[in-house]
């Protein structure tokens, strides 16, 4: 290399010439050439592989969209420091109270109109049903409000996160809002659309093609599961769960059942122990709660009993990392 290549400047950002591959065959050259390249470019094998969004949807990528739909949350998780969750299940179908009262009202007024109707009638039982169970709707959203106010004592890494909907999970995150903390919503992409709950904090609120990936996101980094009243959604998580306690593939953690009343009819564990399909210290790994204070002192008081600590330097509940 000679002295005065050593002292050239760097090459300008633009050219002043521009390449020959800048500018497609004209017409002049070949009157047919401008349509052919139009046809060449239109293709979607033209497309960037990470542009097409058909190849992407193509049966054999499905292990690249497995690892975006992994990744996307995952960075941007660790970008915004969220480190450990206090994860919330339960019914996107119970309201808050007042919409509940309505709902009741509503199907009365049906039903007076109509009183020979069976359907209005059991619409109407099944509404006060729901009713009853909506106050567990302010339970949830005062228990956001205990955990958003962790927040910053847990140097900003301790968050609610839930499934993003309404009902019991949008009044966690609308509790935790109210405490003016981030909360974390974990959306999945179903046949009708599913839209987020208003409460959310916007850069956290991710939605997932593969309900596998959502649940590892769900247990990554939970520090407890708390589940109130829920159907099909919200057992999946809960037996989700607790079969990964038991059989130790994660490291324990507390899980609280919020409505006793609800729990002891819709999950007999008893029946279970008895039966001889799970063993009695099965029993032992979940326990019941009514209030949001009950709900975190149980936490607190958990993890005071196991040795450990509900926030720590990183990660521990997956085994398989």
């Amino acid at each position: 290399m000679t002295k005065d290549s050593l002292e050239a400047p760097p090459p300008a950002p633009d050219r002043d010439v521009e390449l020959p591959w800048c500018t497609p065959k004209p017409a002049t050259e070949d009157v047919r050439a401008p349509e052919l390249v139009r046809r060449i470019m239109a293709s979607p094998s033209y497309r960037e592989g990470d542009r097409d969004v058909d190849f992407l949807d193509r049966d054999d990528m499905r292990g690249v969209r497995l690892m975006l739909d992994y990744q996307k949350a995952e960075t941007l998780l660790q970008a915004h420091g969220i480190a450990h969750a206090i994860v919330v299940f339960g019914a996107t179908r119970i309201p808050e109270p007042a919409r509940a009262a309505e709902a009741v009202a509503e199907r009365a007024a049906a039903l007076a109109a109509a009183p020979q109707d069976g359907a209005l009638a059991r619409a109407l039982a099944v509404a006060r049903r729901v009713a009853d169970k909506s106050r567990y709707y302010e339970v949830a959203r005062a228990f956001g409000r205990i955990v958003g106010a962790q927040e910053g004592q847990h140097g900003n890494r301790l968050v609610v996160v839930t499934g993003g909907g309404p009902g019991m999970m949008e009044a966690a995150n609308r509790g935790s809002h109210e405490a003016g903390a981030r909360s974390v919503g974990l959306n999945i992409t179903l046949p009708h659309e599913q839209y987020p709950n208003p409460y959310l904090t916007p850069d956290l609120c991710f939605r997932f093609h593969y309900f596998a990936l959502r649940k590892l996101h769900f247990l990554k980094r939970a520090r407890a599961l708390v589940v109130f009243p829920g159907g099909y959604g919200t057992m999946d998580e809960l037996f989700e769960t607790l079969t990964l306690i038991q059989t130790r593939k994660i490291l324990p953690v507390p899980v609280v059942l919020v409505g006793a009343a609800f729990w002891r009819r819709a999950f007999d564990v008893d029946f279970l122990v008895e039966e001889g399909v799970i063993d009695p210290e099965d029993r032992e790994l979940f326990w019941y709660a009514e209030e949001a204070g009950e709900i975190w002192q149980g936490i607190q008081a958990w993890y005071k009993r196991a040795g450990r600590e509900i926030t720590c330097t990183a990660p521990e509940v997956l085994r398989d990392r």
